[in-house]
């Protein structure tokens, strides 16, 4: 291999939360690398079009929905009424979206990492081309080791396909110009419940489709449910069991096709469709097939072995493109222990305790099992189940909707799984991540000092539980 200015230890393709943690923690250990992006912005879908402008948008709805619906609870009066401004809360988003896109940029710069704008597409096994964005040169740069981290995109339905206008993936979902009267989302995941909330907050009408006979199917079943019924409470209406037949779109609208689980035909009219049934790993233009890499062609996934090397070994992948959930969290720790593994250093990551979180209000957020798995497994476990309501910080917030549910081996007591429903779920699943990272038991949380009042105490009251002794419920 040449030496010069185009060659580096490591090329990573993809900035998003997998790839340019991956490339700074390799600079960190000593490489000279480079991470290459066909946005114009550094952050992947994340950053840019995913988990923090909808959660931005979800803070702005959430504080509208607090000021028109519950400050009067508070003793707090707006004269006038509330109004939303559509533009400005987009705007604030963007404005989010700006300072962290930039804030990895010069992250980039403090651990001397080169950022290449362009489309890659790997040439050979220690060879990558970039297609300048502005013309149509290219340049070949060169690698010891080549990293794969293009994440993934929405699925598109072939017989209703994305025209970003009336039939939306979650990206054309971030910049409604206005609040739509009705909007229909297909699928019940947390993609679409997640931004469906926030234009439900926003004034419309919305309307899921679920093909399955449940919403967030992954989850345990009793706190899905919870969730469920919440969102009935909030104005959400379900359509279970339904699969959507097609769309035909007009000037003013969409008319959704769909068809029950007993062959009844159905219709709704609606100003937009969101449509969202899941990501695929994006794998376009980057010319695996043609360096011999091994794609599942079923499912888009990249074959990796223990250290996330592909079958040809200077080239591996992380993220989306391999098994596991697509988790931004997941990709970020797949690509510290991808750069740790390659520096000959001990990188490692649980894959029984990586968080799943559901930015709905109330928030969901597991780990571990759910108790469905359990009884699958013929696990002889113990649950310990509390109430928000019976939690001090909870009442002073008024927020004491859902539960605290922890599953611990019945002989050993070790937490097999933890499932919150309820204010600040996101927040709080994090001691039980640390908890199970260091195969704790149910005692163990049981046993450590919670500040008072504060909503972690339900966790640990929910250990409690598990050996039926709880102190507050």
């Amino acid at each position: 291999m040449s030496s010069g200015s185009n060659r580096y230890d490591l090329i990573v393709i993809g900035a998003g939360p997998g790839g340019y943690v991956a490339a700074i923690r390799a600079a960190q250990l000593g490489m000279k690398v480079a991470c290459i992006e066909k946005r114009s912005t550094l952050g992947g879908t994340c950053l840019n079009i995913g988990c923090i402008p909808s959660k931005a948008l979800l803070d702005s709805s959430e504080l509208y929905h607090l000021a028109k619906e519950r400050f009067g609870k508070h003793g707090i009066k707006v004269g006038g009424g509330v109004s939303i401004d559509v533009p400005t809360m987009l705007a604030r988003k963007d404005e989010v979206v700006k300072s962290l896109t930039s804030g990895v940029r010069g992250l980039f710069k403090k651990n001397k990492v080169e950022p290449i704008f362009g489309t890659a597409r790997v040439a050979s096994p220690n060879t990558v081309v970039v297609r300048n964005p502005n013309d149509d040169g290219q340049t070949t740069y060169e690698a010891n080791h080549i990293l794969l981290a293009t994440g993934s995109s929405p699925v598109n339905l072939p017989f209703m396909p994305f025209d970003g206008k009336r039939i939306v993936s979650s990206t054309e979902a971030l910049e409604f110009p206005s609040v739509p009267e009705h909007l229909v989302v297909v699928g019940g995941g947390y993609i679409g419940l997640e931004l469906g909330s926030v234009w439900l907050r926003l004034g419309a009408k919305v309307t899921v489709i679920e093909f399955l006979p449940r919403i967030v199917p992954l989850a345990d079943l009793e706190v899905g449910t919870l969730l469920h019924k919440s969102l009935i409470k909030q104005g959400f209406e379900f359509q279970l069991e339904t699969k959507v037949t097609g769309a035909k779109v007009g000037d003013k609208g969409v008319t959704v096709q769909a068809e029950t689980k007993d062959g009844k035909a159905l219709s709704f009219d609606c100003e937009r469709v969101l449509v969202a049934v899941g990501r695929r790993p994006y794998t376009d233009g980057l010319g695996l097939a043609e360096v011999g890499v091994n794609v599942d062609p079923k499912s888009g996934k990249v074959a990796v072995d223990g250290h996330y090397r592909t079958n040809v070994p200077t080239i591996s992948a992380i993220g989306d493109l391999i098994d596991g959930p697509m988790l931004a969290h997941k990709a970020e720790d797949e690509g510290v222990a991808f750069a740790e593994l390659l520096a000959n250093k001990a990188g490692h990551v649980d894959y029984n305790t990586i968080p799943s979180v559901i930015y709905t209000w109330p928030e969901m957020a597991s780990v571990g099992i759910t108790e469905e798995q359990a009884k699958e497994r013929n696990l002889d476990y113990r649950v310990g189940k509390v109430p928000f309501m019976a939690n001090g910080r909870a009442k002073a917030m008024d927020e004491t909707e859902g539960i605290v549910k922890i599953l611990a081996d019945a002989k050993t007591d070790k937490v097999l799984g933890v499932h919150i429903i309820g204010p600040r779920a996101s927040d709080l699943i994090a001691e039980a991540v640390t908890t199970m990272e260091f195969s704790g038991s149910s005692e163990d949380i049981a046993r450590i000092c919670h500040a008072h009042p504060t909503l972690s105490e339900t966790v640990r009251e929910a250990a409690l539980a598990v050996d039926k002794r709880t102190i507050n419920f």
